[in-house]
């Protein structure tokens, strides 16, 4: 059995998750690291034990005897590291965003098409619990036809980001931390989308004009002259439906949730319950079906500091399809609410069949699109904006079902 090689860019928190995974999956080979810093680099070689380090993404993809990449850079270098890699040949798993601008997006498309090469990007709210359970109920039609769905993922500066962007970005930090909030909606818009297989068509958005005194969203504060620091979007899709996502980054309390309505049952969520109604008046509560089973760390809630090490300690739920994740993930670390060790599998099972994985390109445009349409409508104060197309998947080129697939030696 071929085994993949495996070269991943950027020593920072969220690579140092998936290397035990790429190294632990059956279907895996060597695997590499790629960071600016030698420090860094020389770090995670030693604690993975890992035997080669490039001292850049380029030198990597020169000198690698790798079938992948997998980036976990900053955000506004995806897409040209995305294409870069497609170009020499490589498989890609790419972090969110997939690219901040329209031109980007569509070439990566378009070099899939033509190498026929693997991209899947990372989207860790396809694997939360709640969008599992919603995809599952979805799917066997329980909710009946889709009406309106609403996804937030409020991330306050404090949880976190402030000592992400500066790990990453260096002295000039800020510049890349008012990244606009809607250059950055995978989380919220992927939520919706991957439970109905739609897309989103238009959308009408506004944003909230930051006054905080670090100054990182100012015009004149960061790298796309964006003021806000919150953005609330409304969008048609495709069925028919409507969908209301927020991208707040100043909120009191941070979070994820989701909502869904259709014609014959809704389900609505916080951070106390998760609630799902039907039509005849029936209610059931789903929240145990979303708890974690272990959180695996002890996180004190009441410490800002603290809360985001639950973003990279969590298990899995009883909502998680747990039987197909391969036999060696088993008390394995996981995070981002169970969904890493899926999609490490995701990637590595599209490799091996050659299938699109559930994350291809074509949606990985789909969770993005939306958001950049969306920001310029933000700056047109709530103009409606059509949201460009992705197209079709090639018609020859089948979509991996991970949850079927089947291997002897898995």
């Amino acid at each position: 059995m071929k085994k993949f090689n495996i070269g991943v860019v950027g020593a920072g928190q969220f690579s140092k998750c998936f290397i035990p995974l790429f190294q632990s999956h059956p279907f895996a080979g060597e695997i590499s690291i790629a960071d600016i810093i030698p420090e860094r680099r020389q770090k995670y070689q030693t604690l993975f034990g890992l035997k080669n380090g490039y001292g850049s993404f380029d030198e990597m993809l020169e000198l690698a005897d790798v079938d992948a990449i997998a980036i976990f850079t900053q955000r506004h270098l995806h897409g040209e590291q995305v294409i870069k890699a497609l170009r020499a040949g490589k498989h890609v798993y790419c972090a969110v965003p997939m690219a901040l601008d329209e031109e980007d997006i569509f070439t990566i498309i378009e070099e899939v098409k033509r190498t026929r090469l693997i991209y899947m990007t990372g989207e860790t709210s396809y694997y939360y619990p709640d969008t599992v359970l919603c995809r599952d109920r979805f799917r066997s039609g329980l909710f009946g036809d889709f009406v309106y769905g609403e996804a937030q993922y409020l991330h306050d500066m404090s949880h976190g980001f402030y000592n992400s962007f500066k790990h990453s970005g260096g002295a000039d930090w800020k510049q890349v931390a008012g990244i606009p909030p809607m250059l950055y909606p995978t989380h919220s818009v992927s939520m919706i989308l991957s439970v109905t297989g739609a897309r989103a068509t238009h959308v009408s958005c506004f944003g909230y004009r930051d006054n905080h005194a670090d100054g990182i969203f100012r015009e004149d504060g960061n790298l796309w002259n964006n003021p806000f620091s919150n953005e609330s979007a409304l969008m048609r899709t495709s069925d028919g439906g409507m969908m209301r996502l927020n991208e707040f980054r100043r909120t009191g309390g941070s979070g994820v949730y989701m909502g869904m309505f259709g014609t014959n049952a809704s389900f609505e969520e916080n951070d106390i319950a998760a609630v799902w109604k039907t039509i005849g008046g029936q209610t059931e509560n789903l929240t145990e079906d979303l708890k974690f089973k272990d959180e695996g760390i002890h996180v004190d809630m009441s410490d800002p500091s603290q809360t985001v090490k639950r973003d990279f300690n969590s298990s899995l739920a009883r909502a998680h399809h747990a039987y197909r994740l391969p036999h060696s993930y088993r008390k394995m670390p996981n995070g981002h609410s169970g969904s890493h060790q899926f999609l490490t599998d995701d990637f590595m099972k599209a490799l091996r069949t050659g299938e699109l994985p559930p994350n291809h390109a074509w949606r990985a445009a789909d969770y993005m699109l939306p958001g950049i349409a969306a920001h310029k409508s933000a700056l047109k104060d709530g103009e409606m904006m059509k949201i460009a197309d992705s197209g079709a998947i090639p018609a020859d080129w089948g979509v991996l079902d991970p949850d079927s697939f089947v291997a002897c030696d898995y």
